[in-house]
């Protein structure tokens, strides 16, 4: 498609019509420059109404010559707008001027919506917004400027950063750095870098050092307020003599230790207590004493000690192996079990065998041994995926139709071949939705579209997405614009193209929505394949379930893809287009 020379400013002038019952309405919208426009610098004449039809949507979108571009003939004039809608009485006819500084417009912003005001409207001029906190991206529109001021206060000193934005491309953007003057700040500790600026200065009252802020932080001092220490001065001369203080009332020190007294005189010799009892002569020892008794026992008249076990705090061998005796151990120092009582709960037998070391077999415990692991009647063995392997699977049917599988896809909406279906435009900036059925686990790196031809470059906030029915996103494409999604297409006569997904997703069986919407500066889009339908826009649930397989989304489309999309606000559609996951 021809396009005007790049040195021509431009703008786009797009609007949407509808009924009062939301219908989208039909006709056209005309602009109407002078007879003739002479542009010098680039060799060319420019003459004609333009006429922008409005698609099913109610929606047109067009772009035309500057009011004010340079050097052109001749100059001072505005477009005559002359709105033909069908089924409207009374069409309008108004000027507008579509200055270069304003590269986007809505003719609803610019149109008189009062039939007694005028017919000349000029295009509004920039804004200037302020706040505290940064611009939203609903505020205000390309041209616009915004202010935001953000006050702090540390160490009792309070200091405002400015900070300038522009708004270009349906986005806000900084001009610049944040503006503030440098602060200093009075502390006799270190101060935190939050809430300061890079140039900012600290003086430490307690040292004399000064710091300054930069980019990564205090570092280290620059200075120190302290100068070096003072040469000792001279000694002063002796001051008069001072009075006599008054007696001291605090004890003095304690005195050396007096010598020692002289023995006193012996007292007097004390009673002699009574005679004890004078024991039997004992007998001659062999050893070196003699033994009078042996653990309180006595010897008998004839000098012999004889101890019993209970003597000794022993247990008589007779008592070994009876009843309320002791065990007897066997050879390893075992009790032996002859001698052992069986208490309650302890295990005597395993699945019906006994003896101290039990040994199963597989049927013992009701298992397969292991030799009928892929033998007939047995079991299937496992590949190491935890696959049955193929050689123990029957065969299955082979079908005789495409699947995606087949043309490197691994889902779509439905196979392309099976139903008539042409290259359809999507709308510039509509957002549309196709249903896809997910049968298995999957992981999804791409959303294929097939565009049978493609005028023009994608604009920004073109992008897709793939959500669940409930509408939360589950993974996304980055912003198309440019032409690195659809390479080639223009002069290739139609391609399925793969636009890459920001990361892959693991999607689980079950019914997703692939969201779209494509923006483009022409008037012309791409050409997306779809459904031919001739019977207008038809209800989008096909089934029992309230599951919707085609739609477009009725509101404004955002220009990135966001968290959810209501299920509310699909519509029903004229146009089902075709996606793929790959």
């Amino acid at each position: 498609m021809a396009t005007l020379p790049a040195n021509i400013p431009t703008v786009v002038v797009h609007g949407t019509y509808m009924g009062p019952d939301g219908r989208p309405l039909a006709g056209t919208v005309t602009f109407n420059a002078p007879s003739l426009l002479t542009f010098p610098d680039s060799d060319l004449f420019v003459a004609g109404p333009v006429v922008a039809t409005l698609d099913e949507n109610g929606h047109f979108s067009v772009r035309l010559p500057a009011t004010d571009a340079p050097n052109m003939q001749p100059s001072g004039w505005s477009y005559v707008v002359k709105e033909n809608l069908s089924g409207v009485i009374g069409g309008r006819t108004f000027s507008v001027l579509l200055p270069k500084a304003t590269p986007d417009v809505d003719l609803a912003d610019v149109a008189p919506a009062d039939p007694t005001t005028p017919n000349y409207v000029p295009v509004a001029g920039s804004q200037i917004f302020t706040g505290t906190a940064s611009p939203t991206s609903a505020l205000g529109r390309d041209g616009d400027f915004f202010t935001q001021y953000d006050t702090r206060t540390l160490l009792g000193v309070t200091s405002t950063t400015v900070t300038m934005w522009t708004r270009a491309g349906g986005a806000w953007a900084k001009l610049g750095d944040a503006i503030r003057g440098a602060a200093w700040y009075v502390s006799n500790a270190s101060t935190p870098s939050t809430d300061t600026k890079v140039g900012d200065f600290l003086l430490r009252s307690d040292t004399g050092e000064v710091w300054q802020r930069g980019a990564s932080g205090w570092g280290n001092p620059v200075a120190n307020l302290k100068g070096p220490k003072g040469d000792t001065g001279t000694t002063g001369a002796q001051g008069p003599k001072g009075d006599t203080g008054a007696a001291s009332t605090v004890p003095g020190p304690k005195g050396d230790k007096g010598d020692q007294g002289n023995t006193g005189p012996a007292g007097p010799t004390g009673p002699q207590g009574p005679q004890g009892p004078q024991g039997a002569p004992g007998k001659d020892g062999t050893g070196a004493g003699t033994v009078t008794a042996v653990n309180g026992v006595q010897p008998d008249a004839t000098g012999l000690v004889t101890l019993r076990p209970s003597d000794v705090a022993a247990i008589p061998v007779a008592d070994k192996g009876v009843a309320n005796g002791v065990a007897t151990l066997d050879a390893s120092g075992l009790v032996p079990s002859s001698q052992l009582s069986i208490p309650s709960g302890v295990v005597t037998t395993v699945n019906g065998k006994s003896g101290p070391a039990v040994t199963l077999a597989p049927a013992d415990v009701s298992a397969l041994a292991a030799s009928t692991r892929g033998a007939v009647n047995g079991v299937a063995p496992l590949d190491s995926a935890s696959d049955v392997p193929v050689v123990n699977l029957p065969d299955a049917a082979v079908p005789s139709v495409f699947i995606p599988a087949d043309l490197g896809l691994k889902a779509w909406a439905f196979d392309p071949v099976t139903t008539p279906s042409t290259p359809t435009f999507t709308g510039n900036g509509s957002l549309r939705m196709t249903a896809v059925v997910v049968r298995q686990t999957m992981t999804v790196s791409k959303i294929a579209f097939h565009f049978g031809g493609y005028a023009g470059t994608m604009a920004a906030g073109s992008w897709a997405g793939i959500y669940t029915t409930a509408g939360a996103k589950k993974a996304a494409t980055a912003d198309m614009a440019g032409e690195a999604v659809v390479p080639g297409v223009h002069n290739a006569g139609g391609a399925t193209v793969g636009a890459a997904l920001t990361s892959s997703v693991s999607l689980t069986p079950g019914i997703y929505y692939v969201w779209f919407v494509f923006r483009y500066a022409s008037s012309d889009g791409p050409m997306v394949l779809a459904l031919d339908n001739a019977f207008g826009a038809p209800p989008n649930v096909f089934g029992l379930t309230p599951v919707k397989r085609f739609g477009v989304f009725t509101g404004t489309a955002a220009t990135t893809a966001p968290a959810t999309i209501a299920t509310t606000s699909i519509d029903n559609g004229a146009n089902r287009f075709w996606v793929g996951l790959g």
